[in-house]
């Protein structure tokens, strides 16, 4: 692999997407190479990356079953990087277990709504989390609402209400979660970590993952997850999918 130096690896000035590959087929292509347009035009790059020459690199690989595309662009680069995907069907039958990140998002900042090389606070959270036994870490923003995962969008239910932060609390618009908001009723509201107790079930998304339930927020137990299971087997149906795995 031949990596040109630019301010992609020097400052974080590039972006990235990742695309979950059933059966060698990328799924959601065309949004995600939107946003990767989007997210590049945000850093001035002229760079661009094409359908067909996703299709022609993934033709000459041998991915799993369950894959994953991670795609990078920088000013001097493109980089097509494939991988296994990392959500096995044990994370779906027990469910993810979270608490709040240390560090807050400053959603003032351009950056958090773009997906930029400047990921280096996600990981930093995510791996404390995992140290804690924890499978993701939850933002808050500056004024206390509710934003996003590490890796994910995160949403709630109440008395039967689908609801997930407002864009404008600072977080990445997912893929997964603009899938969801075209097909469902779901309400985007400005959400603050001391409703936590008052949600009565919890989920988390992305486009690796799909549809994943959440078991325990913080203290909270959730008892149900039938939105999250309805919502996954949906999007598989959809799909064509194995299963969430």
């Amino acid at each position: 692999m031949n990596i040109k130096l630019d301010e992609g690896f020097l400052f974080g000035l590039g972006a990235f997407e990742t695309v979950a590959v059933y059966d060698g087929c990328p799924i959601f292509l065309e949004q995600h190479l939107e946003r990767l347009a989007s997210g590049l035009e945000f850093l001035g790059i002229s760079r661009r990356v094409t359908a067909e020459e996703v299709y022609r690199f993934l033709r000459g690989q041998s991915l799993p079953s369950s894959g994953v595309l991670k795609i990078v662009v920088s000013e001097k680069n493109t980089l097509f990087l494939p991988r296994e995907n990392p959500y096995k069907t044990e994370d779906y039958e027990k469910g993810f277990t979270v608490d709040f990140a240390l560090s807050r998002r400053n959603e003032t900042s351009r950056f958090v709504f773009h997906k930029t090389l400047n990921y280096g606070e996600c990981i930093r959270e995510r791996r404390e989390a995992a140290a804690k036994g924890l499978n993701e870490a939850v933002f808050l923003n500056s004024r206390g609402e509710i934003c996003e995962g590490t890796a994910s969008n995160i949403f709630f239910v109440r008395n039967g209400q689908i609801v997930t932060p407002d864009i404008s609390s600072g977080l990445l618009p997912g893929v997964m979660r603009g899938y969801l908001l075209e097909r469902y009723d779901i309400r985007e509201e400005r959400l603050h970590g001391a409703e936590i107790s008052r949600f009565d079930e919890c989920f988390l998304t992305n486009s690796l993952m799909g549809v994943m339930p959440v078991l325990k927020f913080g203290s909270r137990l959730f008892e149900t997850r039938e939105t999250a299971d309805r919502l996954g087997e949906d999007y598989q149906r959809e799909y064509c999918l194995p299963g969430q795995a």
